[in-house]
């Protein structure tokens, strides 16, 4: 016999939701076989059977949002028994009584009697909406399987009652002052599974992670100059490399110049990679994902560009692999693209650095004869981890950064 039991298919993943079983109770499966489709807050993911057998009891419905580690099925081979059963299933034993201690019949109460609260049908994550909500669970009216109580039940109750008109506040009499006031809030939109992530892991880092920021300047002449003559030597059919690219490939030349950038701080213990994996921020409608672009070091400038189309691609479809979204040690993120001059990003633990990239600009520049000239020129900041780096680190590899960058042709050599 073998448990099913959810996955952990990410850094930060401690919950997953099963969208689909492709296997039924009864079914025959074999090593490899995709048994179900599971939602993380990165991507759907196909859960392969690590054994074969036989699929008996499903214990998590489709819907269900079950903690990591949590038994989700199981798969018994030839003779062999379910160990698992639902609570409608499970063998019964009669409860032994024993004799209350005299004078205390309160307490015996309170210990046979469960809570309302445990005796309701909901999903993990809806039970922990509920407790941070200070919601009763027995107010819900689930829509899950068999009446289950599932996280959007949760969500559109509370919903409700931010809706639903409330008594008028008296307040005590104040002195007239003239200040703005909030106006009353009401109704509101509840955050996504994937917005909600997001908000506890960067809150959790901004809290945890002491970070310090370093911006340098960069003539972008010779690198799109550059660009402009890879892209024309192309086929038409061909995606054309971007300034991403080129950030891209020249911080995998930095990084193998100053691999203190590119290490993992975690338990208060530096971690050294001898590879290169960079993270690339990449916009969803409902959020960030930053997919990874795996050994850089041993990729060329058109490699780099061909495989961050893909991964941008499976990213925005969803279809993001674990593998293709953890384990970076180093991250970029742009916002070039829309005009942004500068900005500052939030660290991806356990790496200790990322940077932040601004838009390609033309600026007057003086000089050393004094003489002014107009060249495009880009604004870098990297935000680095102060427990494992400091400041004259990162400024020298932005430094070595900006050489790459100003002296395009080593990338290509």
């Amino acid at each position: 016999m073998a448990q099913v039991i959810m996955p952990k298919m990410g850094d930060g993943m401690s919950e997953g939701t099963i969208l689909r079983w492709l296997k039924k109770e009864g079914d025959a499966v074999e090593v490899g076989d995709i048994i179900a489709e599971i939602e993380t807050d990165k991507a759907s993911v196909e859960l392969p059977a690590d054994v074969a057998g036989k699929m008996a009891t499903i214990v998590a419905k489709e819907g269900d949002t079950v903690p990591v580690g949590a038994v989700i099925a199981e798969i018994l081979a030839q003779g062999e028994q379910p160990q698992i059963f639902r609570a409608a299933e499970a063998p019964s034993a009669p409860a032994e009584s024993a004799p209350a201690p005299e004078g205390a019949p309160e307490a015996e109460a309170v210990r046979t009697e469960p809570p309302v609260q445990e005796r309701v049908k909901a999903s993990p994550l809806a039970r922990r909406i509920a407790q941070e909500a200070g919601i009763d669970l027995a107010m819900v009216k689930g829509t899950g399987p068999g009446g289950r109580i599932v996280e959007r039940d949760v969500q559109q109750f509370l919903a409700s009652q931010q809706a639903a008109p409330r008594p008028p506040i008296v307040e005590p009499t104040r002195p007239a002052v003239a200040v703005a006031e909030m106006p009353s809030l009401s109704g509101g939109e509840p955050l996504s599974r994937m917005r909600r992530l997001i908000a506890e892991r960067t809150t959790l880092t901004k809290q945890t992670v002491p970070h310090f920021y370093v911006t340098m300047d960069i003539d972008m002449t010779e690198a799109m100059a550059l660009r402009e003559k890879l892209n024309a030597s192309l086929p038409e059919d061909t995606p054309k490399l971007s300034v991403n690219d080129l950030v891209t490939k020249a911080c995998a030349l930095a990084l193998a110049r100053y691999p203190r950038v590119n290490v993992f701080y975690q338990n208060e213990r530096i971690y050294p990679s001898g590879e290169i994996h960079i993270g690339i921020a990449v916009a969803l409608p409902d959020g960030l994902i930053v997919p990874v672009l795996r050994h850089c070091e041993r990729k060329t400038l058109k490699q780099i560009a061909a495989e961050t189309r893909q991964l941008v691609e499976k990213a925005r479809a969803g279809r993001l692999t674990p593998e293709e979204y953890t384990g970076a040690t180093f991250s970029v993120s742009n916002l070039g693209m829309y005009g942004v001059d500068e900005f500052i990003a939030i660290i991806n633990p356990p790496a200790v650095a990322i940077l932040a990239v601004g838009a390609v600009q033309k600026q007057p520049v003086a000089l050393d004869d004094d003489t002014i000239v107009v060249r495009p020129r880009m604004k870098v900041t990297i935000s680095a981890d102060h427990r494992a780096l400091d400041g004259a680190v990162a400024a020298e590899f932005l430094r070595e950064l900006k050489r790459i960058l100003e002296n395009p042709y080593v990338m290509v050599e």
